[in-house]
């Protein structure tokens, strides 16, 4: 009768380690295949090897975060916002990226 009560309780604390936490919610949602489509990402790959004095104003409604590569930004999530990464010393662009 112990080993029964002991395999119901392995059994349970093994299904509860699989079970979501709330952390699992506050996680930023997986990028799909249109990702790169939501801020327009994909439609500024051009950019990539241009300096960033060459980049046009972010249109209006826009959200948009030009930044080195090597520089500190916020680690937030917002897959509308088209980041744009460039080198410090040169002012190259290196990236074109949602988040």
């Amino acid at each position: 009768m112990i080993r029964l009560f002991a395999a119901a309780g392995a059994a349970a604390l093994m299904l509860s380690a699989c079970a979501s936490t709330e952390d699992d919610a506050a996680a930023p949602p997986a990028m799909g295949d249109d990702g790169p489509a939501q801020c327009k990402a994909d439609q500024h790959q051009d950019w990539i090897g241009r300096n960033r004095s060459e980049l046009p104003p972010a249109p209006a409604g826009e959200t948009w975060r030009v930044t080195c590569t090597e520089c500190p930004v916020t680690m937030d999530y917002n897959p509308n916002r088209l980041n744009v990464f460039y080198d410090q010393d040169t002012g190259v662009i290196e990236q074109v990226r949602c988040g």
